[in-house]
């Protein structure tokens, strides 16, 4: 019986030459990501503990991204403790105002996850960097302490669901509609502490904004993890950003899934999640009355990248913002506001009406930047719309890729690019 990508990249860190679905085993981490809202829980915890320092202080990440720059008392006095910490212990990689960005968009672009990793993070969308063939998942902010204190973790080994991508996506189709489809397909529980491992021929015609997109929100379907194999598309991005080592591990052919399933890009259509489960999907031809909008999200971890942007720039250009409607653009890093401005995108969307935000977290969680009131309705490029995530418990959140949330701020309804002409 063979492995998988993940039980191959597991069974190397615990040092076993083979590992099962459903062990119990400790394995090396190569990372231990955390936040301004999740690190000072841990930071509470390590100060129990009878150690001097962390591990390792070139492997642990503290990315202040939820509240930066801060927007209250609270916030400020998390980020100092997380400051502290960070300087008493000579962290290498703490990222702060000016530097920081939504962290599952920085850590790869500072080169930090490389395929065969083992990385956790307090957050739950640190399964991103599945999407290089590194083996990440979220934790709690206790497994967190743990982490950074002895550099590993306990894991019980998971079992995997196989998604074959075949076919090639159409113009307005983006990593954000088929990760919709899936999580539509077999529900927000549908990969519940399993690994959710995607292979195919169509995977060629995915960018990695694409991959980085699907494997962040293999969590909203339950997941352990999402990961994709490395080819030369991953080999090239980490060869451009960075100079650490990586090592590729593949499936065996006779690798165990518990269900397998073949996607064909080309069927699939613009994706909306209504409210209020990720899981509850539909295709824009399905939606048969007009769904009136308050505000547009284009940002977070999940669709804040450079190619997020250019599509919507793309939509945008030579347009405005329908009255009434709230625009909000969040470039995810520094790097990427600063590639967008190049690019003369930030002017694109200042001239349509949109404002553009520091990179932050901010508006995904409810926490600020685009807070919702009672009955308002917001379309976004995040993750997850659950009751009152943005804001008022009275609040809608409808979840869409960047394409639909920027015909939609133009229209006030939810809409698709070929309502533009486009």
């Amino acid at each position: 019986m063979g492995m998988t990508m993940t039980q191959k990249i597991l069974a190397a860190a615990a040092g076993l030459d083979k590992v099962e679905a459903g062990q119990l085993i400790e394995a090396n981490l190569d990372l231990v990501l955390g936040n301004d809202i999740t690190s000072p829980v841990a930071i509470h915890e390590m100060d129990k503990m009878t150690v001097d320092t962390v591990f390792n202080k070139d492997k642990v990440a503290l990315v202040m991204d939820h509240f930066i720059p801060n927007k209250d008392i609270k916030s400020a006095e998390h980020c100092k403790c997380v400051r502290e910490f960070a300087c008493k212990h000579d962290i290498t990689n703490y990222f702060d105002v000016g530097e920081m960005g939504i962290e599952h968009a920085l850590l790869p672009e500072k080169g930090l996850t490389v395929a065969g990793d083992v990385i956790i993070g307090a957050d739950s969308h640190t399964c991103t960097y599945g999407a290089l063939g590194a083996f990440s998942t979220g934790v709690g902010s206790t497994d967190m302490a743990a982490g950074m204190a002895t550099g590993k973790a306990w894991f019980k080994v998971p079992s995997a669901i196989k998604f074959n991508l075949v076919g090639k996506p159409a113009k307005w189709v983006s990593g954000k509609d088929v990760i919709l489809h899936i999580i539509g397909m077999i529900g927000v529980d549908g990969a519940l502490y399993r690994s959710m491992e995607f292979a195919g021929e169509g995977i060629q015609h995915l960018s990695m904004d694409d991959r980085f997109t699907i494997a962040n929100m293999a969590i909203e379907a339950g997941g352990k993890n999402g990961i994709f194999p490395v080819d030369e598309v991953a080999e090239a991005y980490m060869k451009a950003h960075s100079r650490r080592a990586y090592k590729i591990y593949e499936a065996d052919e006779d690798a165990v899934y518990d269900e397998e399933y073949t996607i064909d890009l080309s069927t699939l259509k613009p994706t909306v999640a209504f409210p209020h489960l990720p899981e509850n999907t539909k295709t824009l031809d399905e939606i048969t009355e007009d769904v009136v909008i308050d505000q547009a999200v284009i940002g977070s971890c999940t669709n804040g990248r450079i190619d997020d942007l250019r599509i919507a720039a793309e939509i945008l250009k030579g347009r405005k913002v329908k009255k009434g409607v709230r625009c909000i653009v969040i470039p995810a890093t520094q790097s990427i506001y600063l590639q967008a401005m190049d690019e003369g995108l930030l002017r694109i969307f200042i001239e349509a009406g949109a404002v553009v935000s520091t990179p932050t977290c901010g508006p995904c969680l409810g926490g600020y930047m685009g807070i919702l009131a009672e009955g308002e309705r917001c379309i976004s490029t995040t993750n997850r719309n659950f009751v009152g995530r943005m804001g008022h418990v009275d609040s809608e959140v409808y979840l869409a890729s960047p394409a639909v949330a920027a015909a939609s701020a133009v229209t006030g309804k939810i809409s698709g690019p070929e309502e533009l002409g486009l």
